[in-house]
Parts: structure tokens; C-alpha cells; sequence
């Protein structure tokens, strides 16, 4: 009875552990540092801001008077990637990429001058009276994606966030490296990236394309393509949520 009893508190106590112990993937590296360019030390900032839909006409205006002075100017090491509204998703909606040409260095060296800036300052002020919210994220880019640059237009542009289930950033780079291949034959991917600070385990694919015919053609044509569909098969079960906006650019946008 005495070995029964301490057998039967051994295998109990072995139970209650592996509720608590969880075996973990051996990585020796950050999955930022595993995927990301290496060649280059950009940061991205991506922003949303829910307008005031009165205001959307007088935020535009505002921001294509002030946002190309500090793009443009050489005392920032930063530069505006691209500008838009939302066109089809959320409505009311502006969305700005930024890129800091080295890295966290960069971007404190630009929130510390634009600090200094009383028309930087009275700008914000008044943008603020415009907005219902507004939230960002710092982002990297995918080691295996074009770099986002100029580009003439017209275009419209879609932007494709995915919430990945925490833990398979990996996985999902593995498989977009293999995938993004495909999606390359008429120019629109325009640049992939994955959060870093802000909502994590977060993924954002931009493309551009002539119109939403167009989007429905490349896009119908990637299934034609022997592979596609076995690595959508395994991507997918790696989401949580997903969410697509179609945006038009503004006219300061450097992609058109």
C-alpha cells in the first residue's frame, strides 16, 4: 500500500508540473534579428488616425503643408514613405509610414528636434483637435521584401495586417519568404514589415495596383501557380485576426 500510495504521488506530481513546464523552441537569436534586413538598420513607424469626419478635408490640407517640411528636410534623419486615406475599410481614416535611416538613434534624434519645433508643435496642436484617436507601431522590415520606394501613379494601395497566433513569427516568415515570389510578377508588393513596439506579433504586407479590377486579376492568378495554395494552406492556421484597407495616397505621398 505504502509503494502504491508513493507511486501514485510521484506520477501526480509529474502531472502538476506539466502544467507548468512547457517545452520552448531552442532559438539562440531574436526572431527580429533572424528576419530582418541586416544590410540596413531602418525603423519604421506606421501611423493610424481616426479623423473627425468634418475635419478629414482640413486634416489633409494640414498635413500636406507641414509633413513634406520635415521629409524633406536634411536636419532629420527620417523620411516619409508614404501618406493616405482609407478608402475602403476604416472609414475616416489617415495612415503615414515613416522610415528612420538608423534605426532608435534616429528616431529619438528626430523626436527630440521636432520637440524644438514651434511649428512641428502647433501643428500636433491643431492636428489633435481634428482627431477621435490615433495609435502606431515601430516596425522592421522582412528580410525577404523589396524596399519600399517611390513609385509614379496612379495607384491604390492595400494594406494587409495580420494578427499572428504569439510564437510563430518564424514560421510565418519561413513560409512568406517562399511565398512573396509569387506575388512579384507585375510589381505590387511594395514593402513587408512586423512590429516591434506597439501590438505585437503584428504583420503588414503593402501592395500597390492600378485599380481593384487589377488587385482581382493578380491576385486570382496567384492561385494558377503550382505552390501558392500549399503555402496559404500553412500560413493561415498562423492568424489570429486579419484585416484589409485599401487607401489612396496623398498628393505629398513619395508613392503614388
Amino acid at each position: 500500500r505504502g509503494l502504491g500510495s508513493s507511486a501514485r504521488s510521484a506520477r501526480e506530481d509529474s502531472w502538476l508540473k506539466s502544467l507548468f513546464v512547457r517545452k520552448v523552441d531552442p532559438r539562440k537569436d531574436a526572431h527580429s534579428n533572424l528576419l530582418a534586413k541586416r544590410e540596413t538598420s531602418s525603423l519604421y513607424k506606421l501611423q493610424f488616425h481616426n479623423v473627425k469626419p468634418e475635419c478629414l478635408e482640413a486634416y489633409n490640407k494640414l498635413c500636406q503643408e507641414v509633413l513634406p517640411k520635415i521629409h524633406e528636410e536634411k536636419h532629420y534623419p527620417c523620411a516619409l514613405v508614404g501618406t493616405w486615406n482609407t478608402w475602403y475599410g476604416e472609414q475616416d481614416q489617415a495612415v503615414h509610414l515613416w522610415r528612420y535611416e538608423g534605426g532608435y538613434p534616429a528616431l529619438n534624434e528626430v523626436m527630440s528636434k521636432l520637440r524644438q519645433n514651434k511649428e512641428f508643435t502647433e501643428f500636433r496642436k491643431e492636428r489633435g483637435n481634428m482627431l477621435l484617436s490615433r495609435k502606431n507601431q515601430l516596425l522592421l522590415e522582412f528580410s525577404f521584401w523589396n524596399e519600399p520606394v517611390p513609385r509614379d501613379g496612379p495607384n491604390i494601395y492595400e494594406l494587409r495586417s495580420y494578427q499572428l497566433r504569439p510564437g510563430t513569427m518564424i514560421e510565418w516568415g519561413n513560409y512568406w519568404a517562399r511565398a512573396i515570389r509569387f506575388r512579384q510578377d507585375s510589381n505590387e508588393a511594395v514593402g513587408g514589415f512586423f512590429s516591434q513596439i506597439g501590438q505585437l506579433y503584428m504583420v503588414h504586407h503593402l501592395w500597390a495596383y492600378k485599380d481593384l479590377q487589377t488587385r482581382e486579376d493578380i491576385r486570382n492568378a496567384a492561385w494558377n501557380k503550382p505552390g501558392w495554395d500549399e503555402l496559404v494552406y500553412y500560413t493561415v492556421p498562423l492568424i489570429q485576426e486579419m484585416e484589409s484597407r485599401i487607401m489612396i495616397p496623398l498628393k505629398i505621398s513619395p508613392l503614388q
